[in-house]
């Protein structure tokens, strides 16, 4: 049983977030390694227009058109080479900084969804627990 309705989009962001520090973990792993390609996961632009999307569409009256569902439509993350960065001589486009940067950023994002995710399960009990009393 989900605490809301963003329960689900809010596990699909953790999970994402959690396969792109892998992803990011790996390009710090290969710095060294000649030829290797910066990576990167592909999946939160399309996300987030699937979320602006079903959000805005409702189904007000059963002659309507049923919403579809984009978020469900959309295909697993994929791992993509960043294009346009610097090679160093043995063709390793890996920057430390850059990295480390991003991995930062995206640890930054997995708390916050934590934290959202603790505050409406919380919300959830609460309004379970409000029910209980009466």
């Amino acid at each position: 049983m989900e605490a809301s309705s963003i329960s689900s989009k809010l596990f699909d962001q953790l999970n994402f977030r959690a396969e792109r520090q892998k992803v990011i973990s790996s390009n710090i792993a290969n710095i060294n390694t000649p030829n290797y390609k910066t990576k990167d996961l592909v999946f939160e632009d399309e996300l987030n227009s699937a979320m602006k999307n079903s959000l805005q569409m409702s189904r007000t009256k059963g002659n309507h058109m049923h919403n579809i569902d984009l978020a469900s439509n959309l295909s697993n993350p994929r791992v993509i080479n960043v294009q346009g960065l610097q090679e160093q001589n043995d063709g390793n486009n890996v920057n430390l900084d850059a990295q480390m940067s991003e991995q930062s950023k995206n640890k930054v994002i997995i708390d916050a969804i934590q934290s959202a995710i603790k505050k409406d399960s919380r919300l959830f009990r609460n309004m379970i627990d409000s029910y209980s009393k009466l």
